[in-house]
């Protein structure tokens, strides 16, 4: 399991949640389960209250007439998807790249967390075949009115721009128009992610919901256009709503540039993510003063920062820490009863007005 073998930390954190959960007669993937749908309210809490400030906009956006297939950026690794997961309270399953399912004990954890294995052309050209068998499942999903979530992108990658958008979402959302589009609407929503720090956990994150894309009345609507013809107006057209989700900036020469003149003066209601900084002749004697409290919190709260501590030095894609502390935190508050809670909130509020403390 190559990603696991890179990230030792992620992969002991999913083996210590495998461990917590026992999981008897489990259903399809998208099908009821009462042990996940007990556990799902705390795993909510943690994921809401482990920003800084974490604001969804453009709930209203989404349809409540059809079939939803969600189409995040993917540049966060499975703070993303979390990320989607507690936007509201409906159930929801989620695509994910396939390598991470080839353990029957981590595929038996992932399928528990709905998710379902996908294909990439990285992967081989034999085992994108092997899609079908997805693609199956996820019309199923569709079709009894569970959400899906695909990361058109196929790969995440911790930068404002958008990479070209695989093919496998289009198929999926028109394999379901065939199969039930006279009875229901399918949607695409595009989801833009605008996280504050990609590396730091404690900071802010929108998600904003763009226009949706009906494909039953955008197939009616080019009666003219083959299938082939049709996946590729429709890439075309989820792109440009995509980019409209968040601070995208066109990855060429010029992307550093731009990204820093954007992130400095960001348009609603990217302008909330910016906290408002603390003047430095006040925050530099009042982080010396609370060194001591800091102390205390940290010995109360082992476990967290440990398991951080590692991650930092184990973790090779960067982009994976965030996804570590939140398993972490899904692990251990509720072991500790969250008595650690308001510590390591005292610990996070600490080292983010460290980190901005000059910048």
């Amino acid at each position: 399991m190559h990603i696991l073998r890179k990230n030792r930390i992620f992969a002991l954190c999913l083996l210590l949640l495998s461990n917590i959960i026992i999981c008897y007669n489990m259903p399809k993937v998208y099908e009821h389960n009462s042990t996940y749908e007990r556990n799902r309210p705390w795993v909510d809490f943690i994921i809401r209250h482990s920003y800084r400030r974490l604001q969804y906009v453009g709930l209203e956006r989404i349809p409540q007439d059809g079939a939803i297939i969600y189409a995040p950026n993917h540049c966060n690794a499975l703070c993303d998807a979390l990320a989607v997961l507690a936007m509201d309270s409906r159930p929801k399953v989620f695509a994910a790249r396939a390598d991470i399912f080839r353990k029957p004990r981590v595929r038996k954890l992932l399928t528990w967390l709905k998710m379902m294995p996908i294909r990439r052309i990285r992967d081989g050209i034999d085992e994108v075949r092997r899609n079908d068998e997805t693609i199956n499942l996820a019309v199923e999903t569709l079709r009894n009115d569970v959400p899906f979530c695909i990361m058109p992108e196929g790969t995440h990658r911790t930068k404002h721009s958008l990479l070209p958008l695989s093919k496998g979402i289009f198929r999926i959302a028109l394999q379901a128009n065939d199969a039930f589009g006279a009875e229901k609407p399918v949607y695409i929503v595009p989801v833009g992610l605008e996280y504050a720090d990609y590396f730091h956990l404690w900071d802010s994150l929108t998600l904003q919901i763009g226009r949706p894309i009906n494909i039953t009345a955008y197939v009616s609507e080019h009666p003219d256009l083959d299938r082939p013809q049709l996946i590729l107006a429709l890439r075309d057209e989820l792109t440009e709503r995509m980019r409209e989700t968040f601070l995208w900036v066109p990855d060429d020469e010029q992307y550093e540039s731009r990204s820093r003149a954007l992130l400095a003066n960001p348009p609603a209601p990217f302008s909330r993510v910016r906290p408002k900084r603390w003047p430095a002749w006040l925050t530099a004697p009042l982080l010396v003063l609370l060194s001591p409290v800091l102390l205390l919190c940290l010995l109360l709260t082992v476990p967290l920062w440990l398991t951080d501590l590692i991650a930092r030095k184990k973790v090779r894609d960067r982009a994976f820490l965030n996804s570590v502390r939140i398993v972490s935190h899904v692990i251990f508050f509720p072991l500790s009863l969250f008595l650690m809670w308001p510590f390591w909130l005292f610990v996070e509020e600490y080292f983010f007005r460290l980190r901005h403390l000059y910048c």
